[in-house]
């Protein structure tokens, strides 16, 4: 009998790409997940004898074994269930056999070699069939990644584009962002992710290994994400300069950047902030097959000493003095949550974990963050791996005003000292609303239950058992605080005050707005008001000052009073950065040595307003008219539509505007030809040399092809 030997494979790529959810992957190889069979067909020189069985071996990584479970080597036996790699014989024609292949649920993730060769007396050389992809399982039970919902997987999963919330606390603003998860190569860039990371170049047998766990490899992708110990994604840049690269708040998506950084050869692309970081972050989870939400934290900590305490000194004008502050307060920080088990701590831990690839702190030498459980931060366990005290400063940390004298002593000052940790927000299921998660984070504010999660998070920060030794929290300029110090209370004072808005505050317009003081006892008092205002970064690092001035006010008993404030266009225009925010502080200083801190974030506001004339469907051009507004009271040029979606569009269009005159609202059409059906996002930003990007973006739904 002549030797036999596998002719031809066909990877019913179609039939298991539906049945994985894997049909959007571009891949010109199989991708598949793990924990679930999957099927081939293979084309025999001849038919098999009785005798005669086919030999599979799979194999990934370099130095691939079968002690590592980076190797395995299985052949055709009987259905079973288990959780090693199996092959059964589903069907067989005379020179044609159906296999269906099955993975464990805990298989390492990645590019996999598949190579076969029939048992029988004459030797045989393994035949290579060719490569597949093998990414977690969420619809997998016995996957650690398993998610039970079929409409959270469709949303963190599938969706290959999300709103990410930005702005403050009191004015939040929807961002689209294009995840693209399944366009061309970045599968393929996902997976050079984990192969350029310092622990793959260390070790790349044992990184390979590591691959099944999901903590591993969310922690992995957290440090690599960014550039700062390694030539990871993204480039951060917080200063406001952007020379040499592109400005974070350009950035309309996650698939340019890592585009540009495969095709630069690994080099970290300029700029990021958080949440570009977090978008880039859920592209890669996303695709991989954790599903990977994102996250705004509106007044979120920066807690440098782990004292969960943030401490700001400020001048007698409420000014930030940058030199003594080490702490600082985010208008928003925005991270990830990815959702598996954690076989670490136990399953009470299960289910959302935070991951953060901003480069704030370090975490065991190396820039990344989590996975930290959300439950845990909850509890206040504090201790469990990894970065707790970080993430719960974040979300709890007080906050913690210093009037700093010429003299350089320092007092307390009166402020909203549980401002740390609002709206913690995230794009709702199958829709564009925003969810309030911050329950999931802390109990109410203020409430029992929390105050004792908080004094437990502090007994673990800074117990001998936490750390070795009784922690002192550093403090800038060397002074030394305790703890137990930062617990007393600034005296209250016997008056309230706060700024109210007039009008809305446009982007291109004065800004018309009131200090509103109000006395609380039945005798007269006279407050001093020391007004500043800033142009600032989203990290509300100040930019330039804008407003400097100071009243004398008499408050009659229970009386109320308004300070006007006009901040002219002219004071603020030069200085506004591409944040478009502005912070006000009142320092008052009351009777008897009160003092009251005053403060009030804005973010001004624009127009642009996009709709799609006309129902859209697959492979068919429908027209999109999207209407802007000049903000300014000045003629501008040389404006510019930036266009981009997912399923819409072959990357990004540009569309020139013509000339605006002041104030002057003008529309533009363009076409567009969906290729992808369901719900798709169109993002249009207007650019302009003369002011700050305005942004907007549209969800269209697009049916299939009659």
């Amino acid at each position: 009998m002549a030797g036999i030997r596998v002719t031809e494979v066909d990877w019913q790529s179609l039939k298991n790409g539906v049945a994985h959810h894997t049909q959007e992957y571009p891949c010109p190889e199989l991708v598949v997940r793990r924990g679930h069979t999957f099927t081939l067909v293979l084309e025999l020189s001849r038919p098999l004898e009785d005798q005669e069985t086919i030999i599979f071996t799979v194999e990934t990584g370099p130095q691939a074994s079968e002690d590592r479970h980076t190797k395995a080597v299985f052949q055709i036996s009987e259905p079973e269930v288990g959780k090693t790699w199996a092959a059964v014989k589903e069907a067989e024609t005379e020179n044609t056999v159906t296999i269906s292949i099955s993975s464990p649920p805990n298989a390492v993730i990645g590019r996999y070699l598949m190579s076969t060769r029939v048992s029988s007396r004459r030797k045989q050389n393994d035949r290579k069939l060719g490569e597949f992809v093998l990414l977690f399982n969420p619809w997998c039970p016995e996957d650690d990644v398993f998610l039970a919902s079929e409409e959270e997987r469709q949303e963190y999963v599938l969706n290959d584009s999300g709103i990410i919330f930005q702005g403050v606390e009191k004015h939040i603003q929807a961002q689209g962002w294009n995840y693209g998860q399944f366009e061309e190569d970045i599968l393929n860039i996902c997976l050079s992710i984990l192969d350029r990371s310092p622990l793959y170049q260390d070790d790349p047998a044992i990184d390979v290994s590591c691959r099944h766990d999901p903590i591993y490899v969310t922690r992995a992708i957290s440090a690599m994400v960014n550039s700062n110990n390694d030539r990871g994604v993204v480039q951060g840049q917080w200063q406001g300069k952007y020379g040499g690269g592109t400005s974070p708040l350009h950035w309309r998506g996650s698939v340019a950047i890592l585009h540009k950084w495969f095709k630069g050869r690994f080099k970290p692309v300029k700029y990021g902030q958080c949440w570009v970081f977090a978008g880039v972050m859920c592209t890669v989870l996303r695709c991989l097959g954790i599903a990977t939400r994102v996250v705004s934290n509106f007044n979120s900590a920066h807690d440098t000493d782990r004292n969960l305490s943030v401490d700001k000194y400020v001048d007698s004008f409420g000014r930030t003095l940058e030199d003594l502050t080490e702490d600082s307060m985010w208008n928003f920080h925005v991270w990830n949550e990815s959702w598996f088990a954690r076989q670490d701590l136990g399953p009470s831990y299960n289910g959302w974990q935070v991951l953060d690839a901003t480069p704030q702190e370090e975490s065991e030498g190396v820039f990344r963050c989590g996975p930290a459980s959300v439950t845990a931060i909850r509890k206040g366990d504090v201790h469990l791996a990894h970065d707790g005290p970080f993430v719960f400063a974040e979300v709890n940390a007080d906050y913690v005003t210093w009037l700093w004298h010429e003299d350089e002593s320092r007092e307390r000052v009166y402020s909203d000292t549980k401002k740390i940790g609002r709206c913690i927000s995230t794009k709702a299921v199958g829709s564009d609303s925003r969810v309030d998660i911050t329950s999931f984070y802390k109990y109410p504010e203020g409430s029992r239950k929390e105050r004792q999660v908080y004094r437990k998070a502090v007994r673990k920060l800074f117990s001998v058992e936490a750390s070795g030794r009784r922690s002192r929290a550093r403090r800038a300029g060397g002074r030394g605080l305790w703890r137990e110090d930062l617990l007393e209370p600034a005296t209250k004072p016997s008056i309230t005050g706060k700024f109210k808005m007039l009008e809305p505050p446009m982007l291109g317009h004065d800004l018309r707005l009131a200090l509103c003081l109000a006395n609380l006892t039945s005798r007269a008092q006279r407050v001093r008001v020391n007004l500043s205002g800033a142009t600032i970064l989203y990290t509300r690092r100040p930019v330039a000052e804008i407003l400097h001035e100071s009243h004398t006010v008499r408050l009659g008993p229970e009386e109320e009073k308004k300070i006007p404030i006009t901040i002219a266009y002219s004071q603020y225009k030069e200085d506004l950065t591409e944040d478009k925010k502005i912070l006000l502080a009142a320092m008052c200083f009351v009777t008897k040595g009160e003092k009251l801190l005053v403060e009030k974030d804005i973010t001004l506001e624009d127009v642009i307003t996009i709709k799609v004339l006309g129902p859209a469907m697959v492979g068919v051009a429908v027209v999109v008219k999207v209407t802007v507004v000049n903000p300014l009271l000045e003629t501008v040029e040389d404006c510019m539509l930036m266009v981009e979606g997912s399923g819409l569009l072959q990357g990004q269009l540009s569309i020139d505007v013509p000339s605006l005159e002041p104030q002057e609202r003008a529309s533009v059409q363009f076409n567009i030809t969906p290729s992808k059906s369901g719900p798709r996002q169109l993002q249009v930003d207007l650019v302009s040399p003369y002011f700050p990007d305005i942004k907007g973006f549209v969800i269209i739904h697009v049916a299939t092809a009659k």
